[in-house]
């Protein structure tokens, strides 16, 4: 065969490793979602702010999570001025961007909010994806603690309006001082430690999937898997793990902490409780700071860290938030580098069945905390700063196993038939079309091949749609319309077996004149809905 003959190569249709098509049910459940959290950050005085997907390369830095790879991670280009920019990481370091080239105009503090797009240049897996969105809040220029607990009064309540009911969710609050000056009270201080502090970091984040004595496996030589595959530790030594685990313990349910319920005198159903033997025990938040304080020592780092936990503690408990809902909790990380004070977590905490069949803690949805330096780095000044993000996939996930979303369902489109191809009739069709969409009906015209009636019906079906309009030569003379109701024929085909039962169910295909369409397409639809809202029932 000649060139000139040689058939084209068919191109393959590919979607990208690490992406996902977005179908129309999950764009109304994000949509349903972000909505809601909208109007919490709202109700707080947060207003929105868009910040592009590219940023120059150089503005997100070092700030990247992997320190082992500072500028991997990214997707990245070239611009026509040589000049390196990348796909955003996050949404944090663009808004630190932001706020400091328009610093002389924005009014601190800056209360914003944003959703969108972020990129990973990693591995794809299972759940692992190089695109997704997250919903972020910030407060900048705010340098009290006050902000740091209002952050996360306000994950409380966006959980909640989202349908998930305290016992549900905890928001578990840390200070990275604190763990700073644990960390230097054991000798991991300075810079040349960074490598070292990083592991014990890793080390103590496995504590919900691991326990204490895995995480001082970790802390450790190391730990080995039921698989057999082993984990390098951090190399600490036993006095210091012994003080770390003593750290990590503080509200670790069974261990060093807790009061008794009996007798207490007070009301715990807002606070975290749990049970050794038969003795019932409440998680104080300002009883946990104090055990923080007995093992603090003298180190100022920790100190000033544990001063703020204390307020944090004293702010939201003023505010009616119980331990159930905020409680601090020194296990909390965060692996970002850039955090510098407080840094909480969003947990839900019911349990759902993983990929093995195996019940397991849902766990974390987002989190956030405290970056002072992170704006400052473009400033040569500091500017505090505190923000939170949320992992619209993940939370949209944990919503879908709680049947908590798509409760405002979307219906279909009634479809209406085309008979005839003319440009008068094809008119009158659109009229039709038009006059349902006028009173907010969702509606379409068959746009494919007219000719074969049959396959008009098959598209309808496919779509679900709920109503068929239907007028042919003989109804147009007349000034009528044939109205089918699609849901309520379906039913009658599968339940009715006799002439009696038809004649009998509500008429699933009725003619009216045309002035009275949209009237009694809004009626079927009307029954159609109360037909569904029995069936929930």
């Amino acid at each position: 065969m000649s060139e000139k003959t040689k058939k084209p190569q068919k191109l393959k249709a590919r979607l990208p490793r690490g992406f996902v098509d977005r179908e129309a049910h999950d764009i109304r459940a994000v949509n349903e979602m972000t909505s809601k959290i909208r109007e919490v950050y709202e109700r707080y005085g947060f207003d929105p702010v868009e910040t592009p997907l590219f940023e120059y390369t150089d503005a997100l830095g070092k700030f990247l999570p992997d320190s082992d790879r500072p500028n991997e991670g990214v997707f990245s280009l070239q611009d026509d001025d040589d000049q390196w920019m990348s796909l955003r990481y996050d949404l944090t370091a663009p808004l630190a961007r932001h706020v400091a080239e328009n610093f002389n105009e924005i009014q601190l503090p800056y209360r914003t909010y944003r959703a969108g797009y972020v990129f990973r240049n990693e591995k794809p897996g299972p759940g692992r994806f190089r695109q997704f969105m997250q919903f972020d809040a910030d407060s900048v220029g705010a340098p009290g603690v006050q902000a740091d607990g209002e952050m996360c009064m306000m994950m409380a309540d966006t959980l909640e309006a989202l349908g998930i009911k305290r016992g549900d969710y905890v928001i578990r609050v840390n200070n990275r001082k604190v763990l700073d000056g644990v960390m230097e009270a054991i000798g991991l201080g300075g810079d040349e430690n960074n490598g070292r502090r990083l592991n014990v970091l890793r080390a103590i984040d496995k504590l919900d999937k691991f326990g204490v004595e895995g995480v001082k496996l970790l802390l450790g030589e190391g730990r080995k898997d039921e698989s057999g595959d082993f984990t390098k530790g951090a190399g600490l030594n036993a006095e210091q793990i012994e003080k770390l685990t003593r750290y990590i313990s503080i509200t670790a349910s069974g261990t060093t902490h807790g009061l008794p319920v009996k007798d207490s005198g007070r009301d715990v159903s807002d606070m975290q409780t749990y049970k050794i033997g038969d003795v019932e025990y409440y998680t104080d938040n300002s009883e946990t700071t104090n055990g923080l304080r007995a093992i603090a020592g003298d180190n100022s780092t920790a100190i000033q860290g544990i001063s703020e936990l204390q307020t944090i503690a004293a702010l939201i408990d003023a505010a009616g938030y119980g331990s159930k809902r905020i409680k601090i909790d020194p296990s909390v990380v965060r692996g970002l580098e850039y955090y510098t004070g407080p840094v909480y977590e969003a947990e839900l905490t019911f349990d759902v069945t993983n990929e093995k069949g195996e019940k397991v803690v849902f766990g974390s949805v987002g989190g956030g905390g405290r970056y002072d330096g992170l704006v400052s780095r473009f400033m040569g000044q500091p500017v505090p700063a505190t923000g939170f993000s949320i992992g619209v996939s993940r939370l949209m996930t944990a919503l879908k196993n709680l049947g908590k979303l798509g409760a405002d369902e979307v219906i279909a489109p009634v479809l209406v038939t085309v008979m005839d191809g003319d440009v008068e009739s094809m008119g009158r069709y659109q009229r039709f079309t038009q006059a349902l969409r006028n009173e907010g009906i969702r509606a379409e015209m068959y746009q494919g091949n007219w000719k074969k009636f049959g396959n008009q019906l098959k598209y309808a079906d496919r779509r679900g749609s709920p109503i068929a309009i239907i007028q042919g030569g003989d109804e147009r003379e007349q000034g009528v319309v044939q109205i089918k109701d699609l849901i309520e024929g379906k039913r009658l085909s599968g339940e009715i077996t006799d002439n009696t039962e038809w004649r009998e169910a509500r008429v699933a295909q009725i003619m009216v004149p045309e002035a009275e369409l949209v009237a009694k397409v809004k009626e079927i639809l009307a029954a159609q809905a109360e037909d569904r809202a029995r069936l929930k029932l």
